[in-house]
């Protein structure tokens, strides 16, 4: 095997690639990364670890096409430091010699021959825009559980019927979902999946900016999910596919609606949760023109700052984790959200108001009607349960 290839090019390309690559492989061979090179000039780069495989492909010039296995984190740390010449890789013996200007390294290969078989994907169910996927699974996946011993907490469920897609995450305290619109292969497919959610974040962050990312998915006892874009793939395995039933949570009749500019509302929070301490809420005491936001830890330190709103509806006084809060806001790129409550101990719905033409900076918004009702839904929803109040 001998081929040259940018170095830029192959650094991208290792990175995805040994992003699969186990920290403490259950076989020696999954520590190794694959690279295969054909004569029609295509340069392939795999990581696998039985769950998650992870493909790079770019071009490179051949001389000598061939396959061989490498230890992937040691070629990764190696590309990452190179020096900014083309890079030359070619077998000599039992080493696979990196030579990059004046740099020169060698690598032991490792048995190529007991190298599992990377998955194939199932077949393209549609495509999404990459920019749009990668933002909705941002929105949604800071809602996923981190206990491994609930699976379905720590996946994003994708919920398929026709054009329209819903992702979806939850940790029991919250949910984060979000509806978007795709192009399915078959107009009448339908799917219901869970999805890792730092497989997929990382997936997603990750695609080539700009790219049409497509989504693999089979049929009903289908086991994996491929998602690729911009010469970059991935498969991983699926979740247990049992699910709360998410989006009738979403609705509800409220008896609170708050609309809140969001920059000023989360450097609000931010400052009132610098006096908190694991586990103590801020709280939110909403009136017509106002929102008062307090927090306090004991005797030692309190804050106390107020931020104009426009609320419909009754007086609240209700309080939140205020990370919880902060994640939902996260993922509103709109200038004003809305919060609707159903009384101080229900969850609370946040999302986005669309956006319209900007007030002046010095016009009073609690006398600003933010609404219309002739704008598209942004398709964010956040719902969050709030923290008792003992007093």
């Amino acid at each position: 095997m001998e081929f040259r290839v940018d170095r830029q090019t192959l650094a991208d390309a290792v990175a995805w690639a040994a992003r699969t690559l186990p920290a403490r492989p259950a076989l020696p061979v999954l520590a190794g990364m694959l690279i295969e090179v054909t004569d029609q000039g295509e340069l392939t780069l795999a990581g696998f670890d039985y769950e998650v495989s992870a493909r790079a492909r770019e071009d490179a010039d051949v001389a000598e096409p061939g396959r061989v296995l490498v230890p992937g984190r040691l070629l990764a740390d190696i590309v990452r430091n190179l020096p900014p010449h083309p890079v030359e890789i070619f077998t000599k013996g039992s080493e696979v010699v990196v030579r990059c200007g004046p740099a020169e390294f060698g690598l032991l290969t490792l048995p190529v021959e007991d190298y599992p078989t990377l998955p194939e994907p199932p077949a393209r169910a549609g495509t999404v825009p990459g920019d749009l996927f990668a933002a909705a699974v941002a929105q949604v996946t800071p809602a996923a559980g981190r206990d491994d011993t609930l699976p379905m907490l720590t996946g994003v469920r994708i919920d398929i019927d026709g054009a329209t897609m819903w992702l979806a995450c939850t940790d029991r305290y919250r949910i984060a979902a979000r509806e978007l619109t795709w192009s399915p292969t078959d107009p009448g497919f339908t799917a219901g999946v869970v999805v890792p959610a730092r497989t997929l974040a990382d997936t997603a962050k990750s695609i080539k900016r700009g790219a049409e990312v497509a989504i693999a998915l089979g049929g009903a006892g289908d086991t994996l999910i491929g998602v690729s874009g911009g010469g970059r793939s991935m498969t991983s395995r699926l979740l247990d596919d049992q699910y709360i039933n998410y989006k009738s949570r979403l609705t509800g009749t409220w008896s609170s609606v708050a609309e809140i500019r969001v920059a000023p509302f989360v450097e609000t929070i931010k400052r009132a949760a610098l006096v908190t301490e694991r586990g103590t809420p801020v709280r939110l005491a909403f009136t017509a023109d106002e929102v008062r936001v307090r927090a306090a830890t004991g005797d030692s330190a309190r804050a106390n700052e107020s931020l104009a709103i426009r609320l419909t509806g009754d007086d609240l006084d209700i309080a939140f984790a205020p990370q919880y809060l902060l994640d939902g806001l996260a993922g509103i790129d709109t200038e004003y959200a809305r919060l609707e409550c159903a009384g101080p101990t229900k969850a609370a719905l946040l999302t986005a108001i669309p956006d319209k033409k900007k007030a002046p900076d010095n016009e009073d918004t609690s006398n600003t009607n933010t609404t219309n009702e002739e704008e598209t839904d942004t398709g964010y929803r956040y719902l969050a349960m709030p923290v008792r109040l003992t007093s």
